[in-house]
């Protein structure tokens, strides 16, 4: 007996806790930063949008699972946006309204002021912060889940709910007929040769069978919403059930906390 069960609990799948931004409410995710982005959005300053930048990336690095493309959008890409967004609005500052600040570079009669690096990093700055407090909920939520999430707490009719959730499915379905498309095409021969123009007379050549693919699926697509009486109640029953708990109500109000604490503590500095 002891064997047998040892054996058992050895071949038992483990399963695997789920992250804890996962774990909320989408609309707690999307509640918890707006004060944040909307304080990024109004302040000129540097300390500012780095301090919620640093916060964002350390909640999502903590909370999230961390996929390759989310590795390298916080790894590689958002440093390197933010380099060369600095770089840019610093160049294209207006040198008039820094000229009391020094000099850090010049070539020729063109000068670079230290007060128009400050103006483009804190620009890039700003938007690399918005875009990280952006991918707290927006990395950490499912399409479905947030729209079951509005309709149970924000009270948002099913119709209009479900109406943009199977707009919003359309995509990939289009991205697969597309490649389809294009695989039947090169299997035809109908390469239509290389360069800009052959490049526009291929895609022009998708677009019919695109869009009657795109019909086609649209009348599917009805015909089984007509089939489940979609739209015959005012309410309707679901499966997976999202709902607003008491975690998510801690997290919007510590977040909230934490952003009040950061902006105590780089108000000298901002």
């Amino acid at each position: 007996m002891t064997i047998a069960s040892s054996s058992v609990a050895r071949t038992a799948p483990s399963v695997r806790r789920r992250p804890p931004l996962l774990a909320l409410n989408p609309l707690a995710k999307i509640a918890a930063p707006l004060p944040a982005m909307a304080i990024v959005l109004l302040s000129r300053d540097l300390a500012t949008p780095a301090a919620f930048l640093a916060l964002a990336c350390a909640l999502i690095l903590a909370g999230a699972r961390l996929t390759r493309r989310v590795a390298l959008l916080l790894g590689v890409a958002l440093p390197t946006v933010v380099l060369a967004v600095g770089a840019g609005f610093s160049i294209w500052t207006d040198a008039a309204s820094v000229a009391g600040t020094p000099v850090v570079a010049e070539i020729g009669g063109w000068r670079l002021h230290a007060g128009a690096l400050a103006v483009g990093f804190a620009t890039s700055l700003r938007l690399a912060a918005l875009l990280a407090l952006a991918l707290i909920g927006g990395a950490t939520t499912e399409g479905p889940d947030l729209v079951r999430a509005a309709i149970r707490t924000l009270r948002l009719p099913y119709r209009i709910g479900y109406a943009a959730l199977a707009a919003y499915r359309f995509v990939p379905r289009f991205r697969h007929e597309l490649e389809l498309i294009r695989a039947a095409h090169r299997v035809r021969g109908h390469h239509g040769g290389r360069g800009p123009l052959a490049a526009v007379r291929r895609g022009l050549g998708t677009i019919v069978p695109l869009l009657a693919g795109a019909i086609r699926h649209a009348e599917r697509v009805a015909l089984a919403m007509d089939a489940r009486a979609f739209g015959a109640h005012p309410t309707r029953t679901e499966r997976h059930v999202v709902l607003w708990r008491t975690r998510d109500t801690v997290f919007v109000l510590a977040f909230w906390a934490c952003t009040a604490l950061l902006i105590a503590l780089i108000r000298p500095f901002g």
